[in-house]
């Protein structure tokens, strides 16, 4: 009986939040519908003040009473974390052995990318990261840099190998009851939407790749995006014709946000 009214506020909840409690074998998690409103921001004090449905903020830098705050304030609070890659200026830095750690990521110093193939080295670190999501009270998570097959990490990462790891990622999220969104894996989507709750790319419209989306929406499942660049006509047609939640930011997803409405 207590487990049905519980799962009944969640739905409530839910409804409140731009998508669904979907069930799990571990529980229930937050599945948004196409359409979702959201707020980004990885840097500077949290502006609490957007109405939206989810708040992307980053895990390590966000106090646990920021994201209490967020929800009380009737928002879902997903954590955003690296996966396929170690920051040097992140705490657990040193979980991650040289053996798999390969090539800068152009354009952030500091961080390189990962072995994902090597997933029982890699996996305590990964999990302990998960943890620390479900201790902070996340309602889901923002796993970056999941496509290293198709970039140069340093190893031979095969399509297979990402595959297994973020089907892997996946089932850890949500063995913790954490939402979990594949981001920019877009020459995957179709082998992981039944894995992942929701998508996130960057720059779809600049590089042409939104369409992918599209096995996600018709999942009925969120697609979230963000162009680095002004608002334009071309990217807010493209969002409005495949259900892209949109939204303008600076590279360093500080605080301000433009949107297409």
């Amino acid at each position: 009986m207590i487990a049905r009214l519980l799962m009944a506020l969640l739905l409530v909840l839910s409804a409140c939040s731009g998508g669904a409690v979907v069930p799990t074998a571990t529980g229930a998690v937050w599945t948004p519908q196409p359409g979702a409103t959201w707020q980004w921001q990885l840097s500077g004090e949290i502006d609490s003040s957007y109405d939206v449905a989810m708040y992307d903020v980053d895990l390590f830098e966000t106090p646990i009473e920021t994201i209490a705050l967020l929800q009380a304030e009737g928002r879902i609070v997903i954590c955003y974390l690296s996966v396929g890659s170690v920051e040097d200026w992140r705490h657990d830095a040193a979980m991650f052995p040289d053996s798999i750690v390969g090539e800068p990521l152009e354009g952030w110093p500091g961080e390189r990318w990962l072995d994902v193939s090597q997933l029982s080295v890699i996996a305590a670190a990964l999990t302990a990261r998960l943890d620390l999501a479900a201790e902070k009270g996340c309602d889901g998570v923002e796993p970056d840099n999941v496509d290293g097959h198709v970039n140069a990490t340093g190893f031979d990462i095969t399509a297979a190998d990402q595959l297994q790891f973020n089907r892997w990622l996946a089932d850890e999220a949500h063995r913790r009851g954490l939402s979990v969104g594949l981001k920019n894996d877009l020459s995957q989507a179709t082998d992981l939407v039944d894995w992942f709750d929701w998508v996130l790319v960057e720059e779809c419209v600049e590089f042409d790749e939104c369409s992918a989306v599209a096995p996600f929406v018709a999942a009925g499942k969120a697609a979230f995006g963000t162009e680095y660049s002004e608002p334009t006509d071309r990217a807010c047609g493209v969002a409005e014709e495949l259900d892209i939640s949109l939204l303008f930011k600076a590279l360093e997803l500080g605080a301000a946000t433009e949107t297409c409405r």
